[in-house]
């Protein structure tokens, strides 16, 4: 099933529509309205229509107009910009379920073992690109992911990563040497195990993105894919089976840890 949605939050269409309907209930016009609270029109129809997060100061505004004695004001609380986009939410749901991960990237550190400025790096060039509020709240959600690897009991994590994810230079190299020292760190954990797959052990199929294999409590299997611009969450058992070979196929040419470890430790250096 894929987890990846087209339509803007629907809390910035209802209340979108709120904001139309007391307007045209209390008579006042668009262009009233877009004046009042020192927006163009086509802004204030972005707000109305949904497309367009509403602002507090359109709230404000179009509260005391339209006589709402503070309905449209409330909305506000419900208006915060959302910690994880919500094409990702029930993948986050079943990841902080798992008692065993199995990641691999080809290009970038996973989110569960970066680092808080490489994470901001990361986001920042998000495109389109985010308000800081946004990028605030997000860089604070994929930390709070991460106490699942210290919590008691801890979950498991297996991750593989190419070596172009240790070369990739987000944020620049001193960036870079803290997020390569930070997996070390991590790779000391007993519930974390890194291997490295150097570049001339890899083979056309394992650049077709990433993958992440999660085992809950209960035993049920989910295989998570991610390419340049989808998010795919698979719960066939048939799917995550065929996912599971080619993850197989992967380790098997991947260094262990303590040959990972080196590697790691050698490409820092020569940051």
């Amino acid at each position: 099933m894929s987890t990846e949605s087209s339509q803007p939050p629907m809390a910035w269409r209802y209340c979108g529509n709120q904001i139309k309907l007391w307007r045209t209930q209390a008579c006042v016009s668009r262009e009233q309205l877009a004046q009042e609270a020192n927006y163009g029109y086509e802004s204030l129809k972005s707000m109305e229509q949904g497309r367009r997060r509403p602002s507090l100061r359109l709230l404000q505004v179009a509260d005391e107009m339209c006589g709402a004695n503070g309905l449209l004001l409330a909305a506000r609380d419900y208006l915060q910009p959302e910690r994880v986009p919500s094409h990702v939410r029930e993948f986050l749901d079943i990841e902080a379920e798992a008692i065993a991960l199995s990641a691999y990237s080809p290009l970038l550190i996973p989110g569960l073992l970066q680092t808080e400025e490489y994470a901001r790096a990361l986001m920042s060039n998000h495109w389109p690109p985010v308000d800081e509020e946004t990028l605030e709240e997000r860089v604070a959600a994929r930390m709070s992911r991460q106490e699942k690897l210290t919590s008691r009991p801890a979950t498991l994590l297996t991750c593989m990563l190419y070596e172009a994810a240790l070369r990739s230079s987000v944020g620049g190299s001193d960036v870079m040497q803290r997020q390569l020292g930070h997996l070390l760190d991590a790779g000391k954990l007993r519930n974390v195990s890194l291997h490295v797959l150097p570049a001339d052990r890899c083979a056309r199929a394992h650049l077709n993105g990433s993958l992440l294999l999660l085992e809950t409590a209960r035993h049920e299997h989910y295989a998570y894919v991610e390419g340049h611009s989808t998010h795919v969450l698979h719960t066939d058992a048939e799917t995550v089976s065929d996912l599971v070979k080619t993850y197989g196929m992967i380790s098997r040419q991947a260094l262990n840890s303590e040959e990972s470890a080196r590697f790691i430790d050698k490409v820092r250096a020569w940051l």
